[in-house]
């Protein structure tokens, strides 16, 4: 069986070994790829345990924002002592300023690289979500990064027509700390409604109340619901006397993006 370059390199992703010993072993299996890392394993050649099992959970969560666009990545490491590299975090800071430049897809272009530090950090690194906005034309574009430990975790893209630079980022810091899961009612899947409205009723019905005051009762305690979940019907995080939508004044959040880790 014959193998390529890029058979090559997937064996040296997965197993840390070099790319002589990947060939060798390639060419001694027929080009079987999990033949040959049992060989390299077999021969001390592979890492002790294949990369692709790992658990990557830490990593970092870069942001940029350049004239009204906003982009946020994730690239994702096995422990924090990688995500801390300042290796780790150029390269995470680079696809961030890519996507922003490109858009989305544009992450492709620095695969080759991602691969090279695979091997060079000897770590499961994968890229996670990939985030870009793009304020139409007369709207806000503002963010929001917490950093722990010298990197990002938690970064908040918001779009605003209306309003100002400032109300933007304080909305965005709200996100931050509120993680809202849709910007208003309308955005919530039906499917996901309707098993939260299933679940209020069996709890409801649990605590003994009447038959017939069922509906009344999940109607009314679906409204706890939104305030969890939808963005503009949150307590507003300064000051929860009021409402998101309250503190907007005439201002609109067109659209809002978070990604976390760790």
């Amino acid at each position: 069986m014959s193998f390529t370059a890029k058979d090559v390199q997937s064996l040296r992703q997965s197993t840390g070994a070099g790319m002589m010993d990947c060939k060798k072993a390639l060419e001694n299996n027929n080009g079987d790829i999990e033949e040959a890392k049992q060989w390299l394993r077999e021969k001390g050649l592979a890492a002790s345990a294949k990369r692709d099992d790992r658990d990557n959970n830490q990593g970092v969560v870069a942001l940029v924002i350049t004239n009204n666009v906003g982009a946020i990545v994730k690239l994702k490491s096995e422990t924090d002592f990688v995500a801390g590299s300042d290796q780790f975090k150029s390269e995470a800071q680079a696809l961030a300023e890519l996507v922003a430049a490109k858009g989305e897809a544009a992450v492709a272009e620095r695969s080759a690289i991602l691969d090279d530090l695979k091997i060079v950090l000897k770590e499961k690194i994968e890229l996670g979500e990939v985030v870009r906005i793009e304020a139409a034309a007369g709207n806000i574009v503002d963010s929001y990064q917490h950093i722990q430990g010298g990197r990002g975790v938690n970064a908040v893209l918001v779009e605003l027509e209306g309003g100002s630079v400032e109300l933007a980022h304080d909305i965005a810091v709200h996100i931050a700390f509120a993680r809202p899961k849709y910007l208003n009612r309308e955005e919530i899947p039906a499917d996901v409604l309707e098993k939260e409205k299933a679940t209020l009723e069996a709890i409801s019905r649990n605590e003994g109340k009447p038959e017939a005051s069922l509906a009344k009762i999940v109607e009314g305690r679906i409204n706890g619901f939104y305030k969890d979940v939808c963005l503009v019907e949150q307590p507003y995080a300064k000051d929860d006397k009021q409402s998101v939508t309250q503190i907007l004044g005439g201002a609109k959040i067109i659209r809002f993006a978070q990604v976390e880790i760790g």
